[in-house]
């Protein structure tokens, strides 16, 4: 028996099994789910089946395509910055992390790929009809190296040849960091919806990465060990401090960028400060402060200055309630920069367009959520050997 299967028996009999076939279940069936509506949607017609229309083409599937992608992005960089000039304390997580962003990333590729609804045609035409000039051809270029680069890093982690590893993981970094702030130029970059449309939002993508990558870890982590029933080592504690800390400067710093987006918005054109309003007053105001301030920032710092980050249920809550808070971000800053007519003032127009969330449209997005988790399971289960190696007892 070799060396890897060998350590996936023994990871194997460390599991709490009824608990983790339990929760496999369940994410294998989200991506069923998602599957058999994204099918469903193909074939009655995505303009019947989706909550989409002309005036708001993009909906909960884009926003759910976005976050997981950001955590991907998180994800890998942190994993590479773990090792830069003579490591840091997050180096323990780092073989998960980069498992952990592959998987979130196909998760963003699976929802991408059952919204669109000729997807056959992405990758003939990122490979066979090239446009550099598109933000979106960038973007999925970009993306679709970066997995393969990753794909590459874990192998050479399991295979323990840890400095290449290091190396293609310093470049998954760079091409996931530069994918980012192209996914945010793709919204950023029309001029036609003010409340996107500047140079803050690729920058703004970049620090919701970090923000979303450390919760995502501290979370998959605390995750991990209790699956396990094992207590934390030393090293993986510190870690996972680490980790807590980068979330509260990130919580920070995207509070302030908040705070003045909309403040600028309040001095700004017409249309920004309707899209704005939209949020603070509007019919996504109760998703603005409840969900994406009050869960997704208030709360978590709180809770991690309170503490002093020496508690990891304390620790895992508020990552659990940052990637709460995140999803709904997304999804707020998707909706909101449409609902806003393009020619409001006009007698007749509504004061906002309709956007509801269809049954497929959310098991599409779900299933997104379900392959991030069956991937972390199994990957604890074939992997956790190497998850471990060099970092924990």
């Amino acid at each position: 028996m070799s060396l890897q299967s060998q350590a996936a028996v023994i990871g194997a009999q460390e599991f709490r099994r009824p608990q983790f076939n339990l929760l496999l279940a369940v994410m294998l069936g989200l991506v069923a789910i998602g599957v058999s509506a994204g099918l469903y949607a193909l074939y009655v017609g995505h303009h019947q089946s989706l909550g989409v229309t002309r005036e708001v083409p993009w909906g909960i599937a884009i926003s759910t395509y976005a976050y997981l992608a950001i955590i991907s992005t998180g994800l890998c960089a942190l994993a590479a910055l773990s090792h830069l000039f003579g490591g840091n304390n997050l180096a323990p997580l780092a073989n998960r992390m980069v498992w952990l962003s592959i998987a979130a990333i196909m998760g963003a590729f699976l929802v991408i790929g059952l919204e669109l609804e000729n997807v056959w045609r992405m990758p003939l035409g990122v490979i066979l009809y090239p446009n550099p000039t598109s933000n979106i051809w960038w973007m999925g270029t970009l993306y679709g190296m970066a997995v393969g680069i990753m794909m590459a890093e874990l192998f050479l982690i399991i295979t323990r040849r840890y400095k290449l590893a290091v190396i293609l993981g310093v470049c998954a970094a760079v091409t996931e960091l530069f994918a980012n702030s192209n996914l945010g130029s793709v919204f950023a970059s029309l001029n036609a919806r003010p409340f996107w449309y500047g140079s803050q939002l690729p920058v703004f993508f970049l620090a919701c990465a970090f923000l979303s990558g450390a919760a995502a870890i501290v979370l998959f982590t605390h995750g991990s060990f209790a699956l396990r029933r094992k207590s934390l080592s030393k090293e993986t504690f510190e870690a996972m401090q680490t980790g807590g800390k980068v979330m509260m400067l990130m919580i920070f710093l995207i509070g302030i960028a908040t705070g003045w987006k909309f403040l600028n918005a309040l001095v700004g054109s017409e249309s920004l400060g309707n899209a704005a309003a939209v949020l603070t007053s509007g019919p996504l105001s109760n998703s603005f402060w409840v969900f994406e301030i009050g869960i997704g920032l208030l709360l978590p710092f709180v809770v991690l200055l309170v503490t002093r980050l020496e508690s990891v249920q304390a620790m895992s809550l508020a990552a659990l309630m940052i990637l709460v808070g995140q999803f709904f971000s997304r999804l707020n800053l998707v909706v909101a920069g449409q609902i806003i007519p393009q020619y409001s003032g006009y007698e007749g127009m509504p004061a906002y367009h309709q956007y509801t969330a269809t049954a497929p449209e959310i098991a599409i997005a779900l299933s997104g959520i379900g392959v991030l988790g069956a991937c972390f399971l199994i990957g604890e289960y074939y992997l956790g050997e190497s998850f471990r190696h060099h970092h924990e007892d």
